[in-house]
C-alpha cells in the first residue's frame, strides 16, 4: 500500500497521531488559535493551549470538539489538515489512509462530518472505528474471541462503557461527563465556597495534583491562585484533597451510573465473563486516584488500570488499520 497509514484519536481533550512503523508521532492538546483577521491558523496544539485565556483580540482560540464531537467543522479540518501535514509531510506524493475514532454514540451525521473533514484535510480514504472498540483492542483485550470483554473508556468530553465480543460491541452507553466536567466540577467548587475564580488550567492542575474519588489516608494539600469575586484582585487559599472528592462527586457518579447500566443489561453469559475477567478502564480520566477503587465497590466487579491507558485508543486505532480486513463487517459504513 502506497502513501502512510494513520491511526487518529481525535479527543476532546488532547489528540494523538499513530503511524504505521513508527507508533506514536503526534501527541497534542485538541486546540486551535485562528486569526480574526483571515482566518489563517496561527497554532495548533500546545502552543495554542498556552495562548487560551491570553489572546488579544486578533486571536481567537478555539476547542473544535466538544464532548467528543465536532462543534467547528472549520477549525477540526484546519487541525486535521495540520496533522497529516506533519505526519505525511506538505508535498506528498501519495495521500495517507486514515483510520478515526469516534465516540459509539455518535450519530450518522456527526460521523460523516469526521469522515469530510479527514478527506478535505488530505486523506486518501477514511475508515471510522467506535473508540470503545479501539481502546479495547488497544488494551490488549482478546476481543476476537466469544466472551465479554468490559471497556470504560474515560476521556475529556464523553466517558462510554461497553460490552464488546467477537470483534464487535454488544452493547454499549455514552454519558457526555468525562475529565472537562470534573476540571468544571472543582472551579465550581471554589467558587461557591471561596469567591475564587480559577481557570480550566488551574482546575486541571488541581486534579492531578490533589484529586482523589476516594477519601486519602492522609490528606494532600496545595496553593490555589485565582481572582477573589468580592475584591477583584489576586489571592490564594489552601486546598485539601478531601474538598475535591467532595467537589467532583457529582460528575463522578454520572459515570458509575452509566457502567451500572451497562452491567444490568449484560446477557448473563457474557456478565459471568465480565465478573471472572473484570472491567478494564482506558482514557486520561481513568487516571484519577482511587477511581478503579470506587468502580469496584460500586459495582462489584474487579476494576483494572489498563497499561498506558491515554494512548490506548490511538494505538488501537492503528491496530485496527493494520487488521482491517478481520475487522471491516464490524466497523461503521458511510
Amino acid at each position: 500500500m502506497f502513501g502512510k497509514q494513520l491511526g487518529i484519536d481525535l479527543g476532546t481533550a488532547n489528540s494523538m497521531v499513530w503511524v504505521k512503523g513508527k507508533g506514536i508521532v503526534v501527541r497534542d492538546p485538541t486546540v486551535v488559535a485562528i486569526s480574526t483577521a483571515n482566518g489563517r491558523v496561527v497554532a495548533v496544539g500546545e502552543e495554542a493551549r498556552m495562548m487560551l485565556g491570553r489572546t488579544p483580540g486578533s486571536i481567537e482560540v478555539y476547542r473544535p470538539l466538544k464532548d467528543g464531537v465536532i462543534a467547528d467543522y472549520r477549525v477540526t479540518e484546519a487541525m486535521l489538515r495540520y496533522f497529516i501535514g506533519k505526519v505525511a509531510g506538505r508535498f506528498r506524493l501519495f495521500k495517507p489512509t486514515v483510520m478515526v475514532g469516534v465516540p459509539a454514540g455518535v450519530t450518522t451525521v456527526e460521523m460523516r462530518a469526521v469522515y469530510d473533514a479527514a478527506l478535505q484535510a488530505g486523506a486518501k480514504s477514511c475508515y471510522l472505528i467506535p473508540e470503545p472498540l479501539a481502546a479495547a483492542i488497544g488494551a490488549d483485550l482478546p476481543i476476537g474471541t466469544p466472551r465479554g470483554n468490559m471497556i470504560v473508556d474515560i476521556g475529556g468530553g464523553t466517558t462510554e462503557a461497553a460490552i464488546i465480543s467477537l470483534n464487535d460491541i454488544v452493547l454499549s452507553k455514552s454519558v457526555r461527563v468525562g475529565g472537562n466536567k470534573v476540571d468544571e466540577a472543582i472551579a465550581a467548587y471554589i467558587r461557591r465556597k471561596y469567591n475564587l475564580l480559577v481557570g480550566d488550567r488551574t482546575a486541571e492542575e488541581i486534579k492531578i495534583e490533589i484529586g482523589s474519588a476516594l477519601p486519602l489516608d492522609e490528606e494532600l494539600m496545595m496553593e490555589v491562585r485565582g481572582r477573589d469575586q468580592v475584591a477583584g484582585l489576586p489571592r490564594t487559599i489552601p486546598i485539601t484533597s478531601g474538598e475535591i472528592t467532595e467537589a467532583i462527586a457529582e460528575p463522578l457518579d454520572s459515570i458509575i451510573s452509566t457502567v451500572k447500566s451497562v452491567l444490568e443489561k449484560t446477557p448473563p453469559e457474557l456478565s459471568s465473563d465480565v465478573i471472572d475477567q473484570g472491567m478494564v478502564m482506558t482514557g486520561g480520566g481513568s487516571l484519577l486516584r482511587n477511581l478503579d477503587r470506587l468502580l469496584t465497590r460500586e459495582t462489584g466487579v474487579p476494576c483494572h488500570l489498563a497499561e498506558d491507558p491515554i494512548t490506548c485508543v490511538v494505538r488501537g486505532t492503528g491496530i485496527a488499520l493494520e487488521n482491517y480486513k478481520i475487522l471491516r463487517d464490524t466497523l461503521p459504513h458511510l
